[in-house]
């Protein structure tokens, strides 16, 4: 998980359970998450130090990571569950294309 737009890189300490220190961050955020009032985003910005666009990108690869699954099963599989019943919503959306011309 390289590249973290200017916040200082600190080389991951020996993995727990192949999970290295940035993995287990991400996940202890989620787990933490519910529980913080405010806005995700700027709690994100403010705990990674990346744009939340690239943190959810870091979530998924945790998420599809087997190390991950076992290092918090429970977490892991609900929040796969979010991430799939999203990607499902966004993939049944419709765009409606008019095939009439307007000005008729």
């Amino acid at each position: 998980m390289s590249g973290t737009h200017g916040a200082a890189r600190v080389p991951d300490p020996a993995p727990q359970d192949g999970l290295g220190a940035a993995e287990l961050r991400v996940l202890d955020f989620e787990r933490l998450w519910s529980a913080r009032p405010g806005a995700k985003a700027s709690a994100i910005r403010a705990e990674f130090g990346v744009p939340p666009a690239r943190y959810y990108q870091m979530l998924s690869a945790v998420l599809d990571s087997p190390a991950a699954l076992r290092h918090d099963p429970l977490l892991v599989r609900r929040l796969q569950r979010v991430r799939d019943a999203r990607v499902a919503a966004r993939a049944s959306r419709s765009f409606r294309i008019d095939t009439q011309d307007p000005i008729d």
